[in-house]
């Protein structure tokens, strides 16, 4: 059993392998690339001989899909899967497991860590003080009586709302599954819009959540509130969220995901958008969660050779 590990996981390599030798033993043959390549015919060419392809957030196209033609399974070491090719997946009977749960602290981190640099100025702070300056004109907010909003109640969603409690915040919610949480409130999400201070995007991207932040949705919003993205960027209409920032119409926007993956366009509107925190999708990317991730990648692996999958994406 072939296993090739197309892209570089962001664990040093001796102990990414120590990770799938553990986990695998000596049943698969291993083969990594410590290169990261958008080539299709590069991509095919290393998938190629693979039964098996460890992939982030590389996207695979069709083409690559259907040039891999002994490929049977597809571990994922990312939560979302929309950079993958799933209908060719469907049709080329690959089975296709995603790494659920392994950045759930580290995305609720940084919706914190980008909140409260905006609700208290800190990256002007920062830079005013090394100017020999001041605090006027930088008095910011306390989080605790803000109305919180959650869109998605998922393993993030929930952390989200969970920490949001603990600094003493109302907690609204959002999801197509309403779930039984002390302190969560499920509304639909006009009211959560329209009553939250802060709203917090943790939904996957899929028709139903393309474009959900659209110029309306957005007007709903309060001119106070904050809207923070580190779901997936196509959820946000970025040209709608910008011209709202601009007009004043919300107050701010923490960003950490686009419509593609960075380096971002420097044109980009949100760059240009005033009250506004942007970071390279990094939100993932913590050293505990990439070693959780690599566990997690090899372990579906295992469970796929002994016939027990688990993490299966439909």
């Amino acid at each position: 059993m072939k296993v090739v590990i197309i892209e570089p996981l962001g664990v040093e390599k001796e102990a990414l392998l120590a990770i799938a030798e553990e986990k695998l033993g000596k049943e698969a043959e291993l083969v990594y690339y410590d290169t990261r390549t958008t080539d299709t015919e590069e991509l095919i060419r290393r998938g190629e001989e693979a039964d098996i392809i460890v992939v982030s957030n590389l996207p695979l196209n069709a083409q690559v899909i259907r040039g891999c033609r002994k490929l049977k399974l597809l571990s994922v070491a990312f939560t979302g899967v929309d950079h993958i090719a799933m209908d060719a997946c469907r049709e080329q009977g690959i089975m296709v497991c995603n790494c659920a749960g392994y950045s759930t602290c580290g995305v609720a981190d940084l919706v914190f860590g980008m909140l409260i640099s905006l609700y208290r100025n800190i990256i002007a702070c920062d830079h005013v003080c090394r100017e020999g300056g001041t605090k006027d004109g930088l008095v910011g907010f306390e989080l605790e009586g803000k109305t919180f909003g959650v869109v998605g109640t998922g393993a993030i969603g929930l952390r989200v709302a969970a920490i949001a409690q603990a600094f003493g915040c109302r907690v609204l919610a959002y999801s197509r599954t309403k779930k039984e949480v002390p302190g969560v409130t499920y509304v639909d999400l006009e009211t959560l819009l329209a009553q939250s201070d802060i709203v917090s995007l943790h939904t996957p991207l899929n028709e139903g959540t393309r474009g959900l932040m659209n110029k309306e949705r957005i007007g709903l919003m309060k001119k106070n509130a904050v809207l923070i993205n580190t779901a997936r960027g196509p959820v946000v209409d970025s040209q709608a969220l910008a011209e709202a920032l601009e007009r004043g119409d919300i107050a701010g926007a923490c960003i950490d995901v686009f419509e593609n993956e960075p380096p971002i366009d420097r044109s980009h509107p949100l760059f240009q958008a005033p009250h506004t925190i942007v970071t390279p999708h990094v939100a993932f990317a913590t050293k505990e969660a990439l070693v959780k991730r690599a566990v997690i990648v090899f372990d579906n692996v295992a469970h796929y050779l002994a016939g027990t999958p688990q993490n299966v994406m439909k």
